[in-house]
């Protein structure tokens, strides 16, 4: 399947249509969601930013979050006809059980995520497994060391293979949506700012997005 082109609407409450709406909710992760590379990317982070900007987009970051939990609660979903994807989390029968980890350790992200399936939403693996281990040994290589910049060369082709990398979980992001969601039913994924989906989906997928500001015109950094 090749790359399509969806409409893409703004949602609102209780806004229904037939055949298959899929709602985007732009994220991004605090440092709950990045396990043992917490540390060295928010070292990263301070020596990019500076020590009070850093504390500023974390305080964006916290109120970006309280937008997020305010729109969900306002959707008026279908919850039982709803499927939930979230970007990060592998295609791999143990689904529940990370996100319930993942909750405990304090994501505002997979709290979220607990609360709708409590609510009778369905809760879907979204990544393959291996790309998301191609992933964090990228970003391990590049945070993981005391110079996570390295030279600009070095720089050029990490940013290259990210790139590249994130095109090939977009895919099967896009894929996996396509082949799981059914008609009648409302999709509801929680994606970072990087991703780009849509062009993967099946066309008769309705993307709207009920979060019309952007956070960078707020300052916060990714």
């Amino acid at each position: 399947m090749g790359p399509s082109t969806n409409q893409v609407t703004y949602f609102q409450p209780g806004c229904t249509a037939s055949g298959r709406i899929l709602i985007l909710i732009p994220i991004i992760h605090t440092a709950a969601d990045l396990g043992g590379l917490n540390e060295p990317i928010q070292r990263w982070k301070v020596r990019k930013l500076g020590k009070e900007a850093w504390k500023r987009n974390n305080e964006l970051l916290d109120a970006f979050w309280k937008q997020i939990e305010e729109t969900i609660e306002g959707l008026l979903l279908p919850y039982e006809r709803t499927r939930v994807y979230q970007d990060g989390l592998p295609v791999c029968g143990h689904e529940r059980e990370i996100i319930a980890d993942m909750a405990r350790v304090g994501s505002r992200n997979y709290l979220l995520l607990l609360k709708l399936a409590e609510k009778g939403a369905k809760l879907m693996g979204s990544e393959s497994a291996e790309l998301l281990v191609e992933e964090y040994q990228l970003a391990h290589q590049r945070f993981g060391t005391q110079n996570p910049q390295g030279s600009a060369r070095e720089q050029l082709n990490a940013e290259a293979l990210e790139a590249s990398l994130l095109e090939r979980r977009d895919q099967f992001m896009g894929h996996r949506i396509s082949s799981t969601l059914q008609n009648g039913e409302t999709g509801l994924v929680f994606l970072g700012m990087l991703h780009a989906i849509e062009p993967w989906l099946d066309q008769n997928i309705q993307v709207v997005r009920p979060i019309r500001q952007s956070v960078r015109r707020g300052g916060l950094r990714r």
